[in-house]
């Protein structure tokens, strides 16, 4: 799926080709075309009319610098991880950035809440911005603000309510840190082709410095959950230790009555208490006795 998008008098705006416009016209007069799952007749007129190679997935997926961040004669390469949540999870997605002197071409396989909300934002006119390039900038910008809304979501949550939820805040924080880490490399490398003295550049500076901020909070959130889940062990723990204490004690006090009833089950004919009026009565007493001892002496230890 292929959608266009120009900027006129700083707004982006959408573009909706008709039916009858041909694919190649829409492409040449777009500033900024994205592109979800493309068709492989939509790679042809694109690669065609952009005159460029489109990366296949196992190029985006290279984790080598040199690779993610690059320039050719076809223009700025930057191969960028966005967060991606579903069903609680949080997954990373790669998304292909190439920018050109008047069109920015983005590939990504799956839907991302950050582009939605750029452009809801430049439907809205939220988005200003004069070319590609700034396009590119304000598409980092918002990533570390939305990385940066996940960072303050996790800390505010509720950590303790099981072992499976503080896994999740694990997982979810390595991969926003691993997606700050990424951006971090992405905008040294922008910030080294925007110019010396540009706006984007200031620009730039403020993100790097957002993204140093978001990393020490995240750094300190892992050592957070690590905290809870070694407490959530050690209560796990403590309650297992309570339930084998309670059984031990259970077997502990229930031993002497069952001794007294072993002896007198025996049915000997010497046993004296066997001819007794009150023989049943004085074997309940002892058991009872017997018994209730070790209750009351563990409970004078304070071990109850």
């Amino acid at each position: 799926m292929l959608r266009f998008f120009s900027i006129e008098h700083g707004v982006i705006s959408e573009m909706e080709p008709s039916t009858d416009t041909p694919i190649e016209i829409a492409i040449k007069n777009a500033h900024w075309i994205d592109t979800i799952n493309p068709t492989e007749e939509e790679r042809v007129a694109l690669a065609n009319t952009l005159n460029i190679t489109l990366p296949g997935a196992d190029d985006v997926e290279e984790i080598e610098a040199s690779s993610r961040c690059f320039i050719d004669s076809e223009g700025l390469h930057v191969h960028a991880l966005f967060m991606s949540p579903n069903d609680g999870r949080f997954n990373t997605v790669t998304v292909a950035c190439l920018l050109q002197k008047n069109c920015l071409l983005t590939i990504r396989d799956d839907e991302l809440a950050d582009f939605r909300l750029l452009r809801l934002r430049a439907r809205k006119g939220q988005v200003a911005c004069d070319n590609p390039k700034q396009l590119l900038v304000t598409l980092f910008d918002q990533k570390v603000e939305k990385l940066s809304a996940y960072v303050l979501e996790e800390e505010d949550s509720d950590l303790e309510e099981a072992v499976s939820r503080i896994s999740r805040l694990e997982d979810a924080n390595g991969k926003v840190r691993l997606c700050l880490m990424d951006t971090q490399r992405n905008i040294s490398f922008l910030m080294r082709h925007v110019g010396v003295q540009s706006e984007e550049r200031e620009t730039l500076r403020e993100v790097t410095r957002d993204i140093e901020t978001l990393m020490s909070h995240c750094a300190f959130l892992f050592d957070k959950v690590n905290f809870l889940m070694d407490s959530t062990q050690g209560f796990i723990n403590i309650e297992q230790n309570q339930i084998i204490k309670t059984f031990s004690i259970a077997s502990v006090v229930f031993l002497p009555p069952t001794v007294v009833a072993s002896v007198y089950g025996m049915n000997f004919n010497n046993m004296p208490e066997l001819n007794w009026a009150w023989g049943y009565p004085f074997a309940i007493a002892i058991m009872l006795l017997s018994g209730f001892a070790p209750y009351l002496f563990f409970k004078h230890k304070g071990w109850l």
